[in-house]
């Protein structure tokens, strides 16, 4: 087991890229609406698929994470200490990337996604709204809005999200064609 290493800013990543290999674990409709140049995507979903291959990585060199605002990048970063991979988490992720007025690789035909987190907001409002809607023709709809309150209250305790993993299996959050699959990125990440 290994510990995560410390967290980097986006200040202290920028001079460091050409150094570092950089990981963003972002569904890949995520990384195609934008990521940092010289990422690969390796979703959060798929990262046990990719621990070996990232335990070699770090043989050769040290390894960063990152994803949209810098908590599945951290949690990524969990994961691999659990299994003896060290990475250091991007604070403040892509967003703080592009703010601070550094740009962002995407692919010719790509098309804007949401952040997950934006994504999750969406669907939680719209079926706690659509609950308590419903419940005026449809009494007792309402614990479908108290259902999702548990959840969430869950997915907070525990620091996981059932939802997001259902929206990252939307087509909008699938792999484009013009990306490369995880096998040709873990190829990469090899050579």
């Amino acid at each position: 087991m290994a510990t995560p290493a410390a967290p980097l800013s986006v200040e202290d990543l920028r001079p460091r890229l050409h150094e570092l290999t950089l990981i963003d674990v972002r569904t890949p409709g995520e990384y195609a609406s934008g990521h940092i140049p010289g990422a690969l995507n390796v979703p959060l979903d798929q990262l046990d698929q990719a621990v070996a291959t990232l335990r070699s990585v770090t043989a050769r060199g040290p390894l960063a994470v990152v994803c949209a605002g810098g908590n599945r990048s951290a949690t990524a970063c969990d994961l691999l200490a659990d299994t003896g991979v060290t990475a250091a988490s991007v604070t403040g992720g892509t967003s703080a990337w592009a703010a601070g007025g550094h740009p962002l690789d995407r692919p010719a035909d790509a098309r804007a996604v949401w952040p997950m987190e934006r994504q999750v907001r969406l669907a939680a409002g719209a079926v706690v709204l659509a609950g308590v809607l419903a419940d005026r023709v449809l009494p007792g709809a309402k614990y479908l809005s108290a259902a999702l309150g548990a959840g969430l209250v869950f997915s907070a305790v525990t620091d996981t999200c059932g939802m997001a993993k259902v929206l990252g299996r939307l087509p909008h959050n699938r792999r484009p064609a013009a990306l490369p699959s995880l096998t040709a990125t873990l190829r990469t990440l090899e050579s």
